[in-house]
């Protein structure tokens, strides 16, 4: 059985551990236990320093509403005690230059494609549909000016009617066993084998790869400064926490967690 937690003598409710679980997914239910009694005793030691201090808001007697209110006051305590200042000229750009690969526009595929339709569980009508494409293939290789009337004819996907064109797609927006292979062509180049995915069995060519462009520093300035500010509003935040931890008496659960410093999140 859990340990009940409790933040100077003030018990946390099994009740509110329960429906704060939900909000911690992991990999074991005693570890989404943890991790929400963990929130709910961090929310606690907040509340009670902010009402050390002397911090009000405005009281009401509605549930919903009060919970705002706290949320207002564990706020305000944050504002109060902690004071980070603004990302300079100098660290934003410091940033942007040793992190350029973060600042690219997204590489760009235009493919098309032939889809034979077959579940994967469904072996033999699976086998079929990859012969078929092995079948194509070896066409296409001879006879390349095939692929959009065989896409109309053959292809289960909508882009038949356009040739089997998928347009312009970027990482991410396909499954992954395709754009393993989409993004190993090259340019004009049909995939030498069938592209096997859970949708069935592809006959796929790379029809133009229109690779990112490096953004200026001035049109990630903006973006710069937001993560350099959030990092370190997100440092100062875990700081005071373990201040405070070592200030009050919490028992029945880690608030330093299994991973280091003590979290915010």
């Amino acid at each position: 059985m859990n340990p009940q937690p409790s933040v100077n003598g003030v018990t946390i409710p099994e009740a509110a551990i329960a429906a704060e679980m939900q909000n911690h997914p992991a990999a074991s239910p005693d570890a989404a236990w943890a991790e929400a009694a963990r929130a709910l005793a961090v929310r606690e030691m907040l509340l009670q320093e902010a009402r050390r201090q002397g911090l009000q808001t405005e009281e009401t007697a509605d549930d919903d509403r009060r919970l705002t209110d706290e949320d207002a006051l564990i706020d305000r305590l944050l504002e109060t005690a902690i004071d980070i200042p603004e990302a300079d000229e100098e660290s934003c750009r410091r940033y942007y230059e040793n992190n350029l690969r973060r600042f690219r526009s997204p590489d760009l595929f235009e493919a098309s494609h032939i889809l034979l339709s077959a579940a994967p569980e469904q072996r033999l009508a699976y086998e079929d549909a990859v012969r078929d494409a092995e079948v194509m293939i070896a066409t296409l290789q001879q006879r390349p000016e095939l692929f959009a009337d065989l896409a109309k004819a053959r292809s289960a996907c909508p882009s038949a009617a356009v040739g089997g064109s998928l347009g312009q797609i970027g990482r991410g927006q396909t499954v992954p066993e395709f754009e393993t292979f989409l993004f190993a062509l090259e340019s004009g180049q049909l995939c030498p084998v069938p592209v096997k995915t859970r949708y069935g069995v592809h006959v796929l060519r790379l029809d133009r790869r229109i690779d990112g462009r490096q953004l200026p520093f001035e049109a990630v300035r903006d973006r710069v400064a937001d993560y350099l500010r959030t990092a370190c509003w997100q440092r100062a935040v875990s700081q005071y926490l373990t201040i405070l931890a070592g200030e009050n008496t919490v028992e029945g659960i880690d608030l330093v967690g299994p991973d280091g410093p003590l979290r915010t999140q």
